[in-house]
């Protein structure tokens, strides 16, 4: 199938692959195609923007029982890690918060699709990540910038911080300690410089922690609670 010229079976496609609609080989086809189309691949970076942030207005749903014992033994919960990664995805109440139903997904769609035009410019990032608390409700868009070398976090909720208080950005490695990015604001935008090698294949977690003013006194971990966490994907 040729999609290169038939703008709305993109723009289609591109939407049911974040909604996590577009399954099976069907799905594999379009992931085939996002490795040789950099418009594609905007077009999927554009439904993120306007999908994920309205994830906190659909409802919750709990899942039986079974499904979070199927999860646990996947991810070898059974025995706890010491290390900070296998804290976080320990934390299966983070996970859970994410549970929406198909029908509330397709209603926001559906507005979208009627309320909403298109962005014309996408943004120009390799990298994004969506920072979301324990209850799944986003609080910061990070964007990275490969060529430029930068991430840009953008806070979509701000937060009322103490005056002796800090938020720290952390990079999050599949193993090994976690490392320091630099401390973000509490609102607004700021960037910091990205790391040579911060990609999804080396660092598939970003969190962002409170900490004493000016940062963690320990740069190879937090010292404070975890407020929000996001997968770092590659667009």
């Amino acid at each position: 199938m040729n999609i290169r010229h038939n703008e709305p079976l993109r723009e289609k496609l591109a939407a049911e692959y974040v909604l996590g609609t577009l399954k099976g080989s069907a799905r594999r086809r379009f992931e085939h195609w996002l490795k040789n189309d950099a418009a594609l691949r905007r077009a999927v970076a554009e439904w993120q923007d306007r999908l994920h942030p309205m994830a906190e207005f659909a409802p919750a749903v709990q899942p039986p029982p079974a499904v979070w014992r199927a999860i646990e033994q996947h991810l070898d919960l059974a025995h706890p890690q010491k290390s900070f990664w296998s804290r976080l995805r320990e934390n299966l109440s983070f996970w859970r918060g994410l549970g929406l139903t198909s029908t509330a997904i397709a209603t926001v769609l559906v507005v979208v699709l009627l309320t909403r035009e298109p962005t014309v410019v996408a943004p120009a990032a390799t990298y994004i990540a969506t920072l979301a608390d324990d209850k799944a409700q986003p609080a910061m868009i990070i964007t990275g910038d490969a060529k430029r070398r930068q991430l840009v976090i953008k806070v979509i909720a701000p937060q009322n911080l103490a005056t002796d208080k800090s938020l720290e950005l952390w990079a999050v490695p599949k193993q090994g300690s976690p490392r320091s990015l630099g401390l973000v604001a509490n609102r607004g935008v700021i960037t910091l410089p990205l790391p040579e090698n911060a990609t999804p294949e080396s660092i598939p977690l970003l969190a962002v922690s409170l900490e004493p003013k000016g940062g963690s006194p320990n740069r190879n971990a937090p010292t404070g609670p975890i407020l929000f966490k996001g997968a770092w994907v590659q667009i």
